[in-house]
């Protein structure tokens, strides 16, 4: 098959995950399996494995800004995922830079505040200059339950018992243009698409004897990939679902002695094939 003219950039803004599992190398290895090329600009270091986050370094927020700017004044962007912002300084450089971006680049935010181990990874005193400079930047917002019922509380709504519409309206009220709250800690894993007016719930199986850590990364990268592509946010929110729940389904629990890996490589059981949004292969994507 001849190689396409030019293949979309998409850059991550997230902090390095020692372990592989998460993070930059999560985010890099799910953009490869979609098919577009993946650029990044760190905001933290961690070590960290599958047991911890055993210590944090910021990057200085004017160097998070000049790896953005290298990129930009080269390369065309298709689209941003944002994870691991750890601070406010960081968030007031990173909001700066999305707007010097081109008006419509599609970006979509993971709320990243705790590991999968348990550890910190946004400074509680962040969480207000999330919702206020970043949550209405991005094109959509990608929280788990207990993420968004932080973001709804940021101004004041009770969350606290919300889950599925009404806690997307919710996060969407905090002032996110799009939302999907993803259903890994929902009691059915369906995940609830707000945008517009309409409520799309997408389901599909759980797999609950894989591997997860890195499901976060994994699926907000591949729906930034798959807006890069041109497909519509509907379908590649479909896209994003299937392809995290693949690559948990063939994690790589036999890695370190905690949560392993999500797989999304296919990494020891074979050759992996895009996912499109409506599960079959050779479809043209749908044009934005």
């Amino acid at each position: 098959m001849k190689a396409p003219d030019r293949v979309p950039v998409c850059l991550s803004i997230a902090g390095s995950d020692s372990g592989g599992g998460a993070g930059i190398q999560a985010d890099l290895k799910a953009f490869a399996r979609c098919g577009v090329h993946g650029t990044t600009a760190i905001t933290a270091l961690t070590a960290q494995n599958t047991l911890a986050v055993t210590r944090v370094a910021a990057v200085a927020p004017d160097m998070v800004v000049a790896q953005i700017d290298a990129v930009a004044s080269d390369m065309s962007i298709a689209a941003v995922k944002i994870g691991m912002v750890g601070g406010a300084a960081v968030i007031e450089a990173v909001a700066a830079a999305l707007d010097a971006l081109p008006a419509g680049t599609p970006v979509v935010l993971d709320p990243v505040m705790i590991a999968e181990s348990g550890g910190r990874l946004l400074e509680a005193d962040a969480e207000a200059a999330l919702v206020a400079l970043l949550l209405p930047r991005a094109t959509v917002v990608t929280p788990n339950v207990p993420e968004a019922r932080v973001l709804a509380g940021a101004r004041g709504a009770d969350a606290a018992g919300l889950d599925g519409e009404p806690l997307a309206r919710a996060v969407r009220a905090a002032g996110a243009n799009a939302v999907i709250v993803t259903g890994g800690h929902r009691d059915e894993a369906v995940d609830v698409l707000l945008h517009d007016e309409e409520v799309l719930l997408i389901g599909g199986p759980r797999h609950p004897d894989g591997a997860a850590h890195g499901s976060g990364c994994t699926h907000s990268s591949a729906l930034a990939a798959h807006l890069a592509l041109g497909f519509v946010l509907p379908e590649a929110a479909r896209a994003a679902r299937a392809i995290a729940a693949d690559a948990v389904k063939h994690g790589l629990r036999g890695i370190g002695h905690g949560a392993g890996p999500v797989n999304v490589l296919g990494v020891g059981y074979g050759d992996v094939h895009a996912v499109t949004a409506t599960g079959r292969l050779g479809e043209a994507p749908q044009p934005v």
